[in-house]
């Protein structure tokens, strides 16, 4: 029966795949005018062409394509036995769907994972002339778990020697088999050039375990990396391990992500930094001393793209725009979910140690049309400042530097900005200096009936600098936000499902004293 199953799952989605990219007489496809303008889809962030998405995975660069496999459950729009689909972009900004990468099989699905290029063809599955793509997965195995077995994922592999577009699985899986530990899964693979061999990460419960190998098939263990946690944390998940450079001084970063005690609630996505000499990662705060990469409630099990040219030389990250909490109930229909827009990571340095900025990266500047500049001055009062623009969807960039008096704290100076629909939903971003804090409120922001746990006010700790001044950098698409404070120092990411976008952006203020220095609000393309 299982063996049945597989193979009529594999026509269904071999016939949505089809379907979607049917074409007529003049070779554009059936349903170009129709296509992505459901209420609520995303207008330049990726999302599925249909059904349900979370994890990004097998995050590769190869030959001027950047590939993003995802988790994915073809028939229905909640969670399922999980899939990896595929997209590819040329420049970051516009996807390409690819049909289904890797089915379920006989070990079971495919669960997250990473993807490399094997240039040295040090697994002997592809050739020097033509290095296979190889992806390194997490084998899930249902019937396994019901039975009670806590051996019910291992790691595996597949390879592909045509860009990713055809995908063998290796004879030979599970090429790491699981000694007996729950939740044993999210491999994040990665050529260690010092020591001329492969290093995997993966969660293993409340742990990182860490894996080396000469082939990516033969492994062994390293070292675990322990942190202390909170008691409201849940498994870890979807770990990503990399080196970042700040001058002449090297850094590793160590990416996990969380079910659950979220900066805000929920999941989200924490990073530690250290040393390595590997075989070893040490923290540089002995208790671990975490930070979130995000602290709005919709950026999880993020990710880097692996084989990016020396050259570029970026770290690019891209996250899943959804909570647990609510991913199965958030009201879209046709599909389930989108991705943040891709990031640049970066290594920064303060009094505290090290931390890391996320910037869009700066492809995203393609997606801008016209453009409206605001006149510099007083803040308080100034309504409805844009956008004016005649594009189909109310969809934006807004770049704003503020100007205020520091030292203003007892006197508790707000200000920011008010979105607002032609409905009077609105969604606000805030920062206050009584607080020290930039906030985010989405309680009247649209449709929010659908979980307990969406509605609300979530805020992230900001201290500002002596110069008094603060940009406020955001992108707003039809069903998110994403927010990003001086340069990606402070970054808040939230969903909001007003009934048909925000069509007026308002500058607040509650006192006199807050003047703004500049302004520009872009009008951004939909990427379909």
């Amino acid at each position: 029966m299982r063996t049945g199953c597989i193979i009529f799952s594999t026509l269904i989605a071999l016939f949505i795949s089809f379907t979607s990219c049917s074409t007529n007489e003049s070779g554009e496809p059936e349903n170009q005018k129709t296509y992505y303008t459901e209420q609520y889809r995303p207008q330049f962030h990726f999302s599925p062409d249909s059904m349900w998405m979370n994890d990004p995975n097998g995050m590769v660069y190869y030959e001027g394509e950047y590939h993003l496999f995802y988790q994915y459950h073809p028939y229905t729009n909640v969670w399922g036995p999980m899939h990896w689909g595929h997209a590819i972009t040329t420049d970051l900004v516009h996807w390409e769907h690819l049909p289904i990468a890797l089915y379920p099989d006989s070990l079971g699905t495919i669960f997250s994972g990473s993807a490399v290029i094997d240039w040295n063809n040090s697994s002997g599955l592809g050739s020097s002339e033509n290095p296979p793509m190889v992806a390194i997965f997490t084998h899930h195995n249902q019937k396994l778990a019901e039975e009670g077995s806590l051996q019910f994922q291992y790691q595996s592999i597949a390879y592909s020697l045509d860009k990713g577009r055809s995908w063998t699985k290796y004879p030979g899986n599970p090429v790491l088999k699981n000694s007996g530990i729950r939740d044993f899964r999210d491999p994040k693979v990665s050529w260690y050039e010092a020591g001329q061999k492969w290093i995997m990460v993966f969660a293993a419960q409340d742990r990182i375990m860490f894996y080396s190998s000469p082939n990516l098939i033969q492994w062994d263990k390293e070292s675990e990396f322990i942190a202390e946690k909170t008691s409201d944390e849940g498994v870890w998940e979807c770990p990503d391990f990399f080196p970042l450079t700040s001058g002449e001084e090297t850094k590793w970063v160590l990416l996990v992500s969380i079910g659950g005690g979220g900066p805000n609630g929920g999941s989200g996505t924490k990073y530690y930094i250290g040393d390595f000499d590997g075989e070893k990662f040490i923290s540089d705060v002995p208790s671990g001393g975490a930070r979130w990469i995000d602290l709005g409630k919709d950026n999880y099990a993020g990710v880097s793209w692996s084989d990016i040219p020396s050259e570029d030389g970026r770290r690019i990250f891209l996250g899943w725009m959804s909570n647990w909490q609510y991913a199965n109930k958030v009201p879209s229909q046709r599909w389930r979910s989108a991705m943040t827009l891709p990031r640049e990571l970066k290594l920064g340095k303060s009094e505290k140690g090290y931390f890391l900025n996320s910037v869009p990266v700066v492809e995203t500047e393609l997606l801008r049309g016209d453009q409206i500049k605001l006149e510099p001055g007083p803040v308080k009062d100034r309504q409805n400042v844009g956008p004016f623009f005649e594009d189909a969807y109310p969809i934006y960039e807004i770049d704003l530097l503020f100007e205020f008096d520091p030292d203003l704290h007892e006197e508790g100076v707000e200000f920011g900005i008010v979105l607002e629909s032609k409905q009077h939903e609105q969604l606000s971003a805030v920062f206050s200096t009584r607080t020290q804090q930039v906030s985010i409120a989405r309680n009247q922001s649209g449709k929010a009936d659908f979980s307990v746990n969406f509605p609300g006010v979530h805020v992230g700790p900001y201290q500002v600098t002596g110069t008094g001044e603060i940009r406020f950098h955001a992108f707003i698409d039809l069903s998110s936000i994403e927010l990003f404070m001086d340069d990606g120092a402070l970054v808040l990411t939230e969903l909001c499902f007003p009934e048909s976008g925000f069509e007026q952006i308002h500058l607040y203020a509650n006192k006199e004293s807050v003047k703004l220095k500049t302004g520009t609000i872009y009008s951004l393309k939909s990427i379909w």
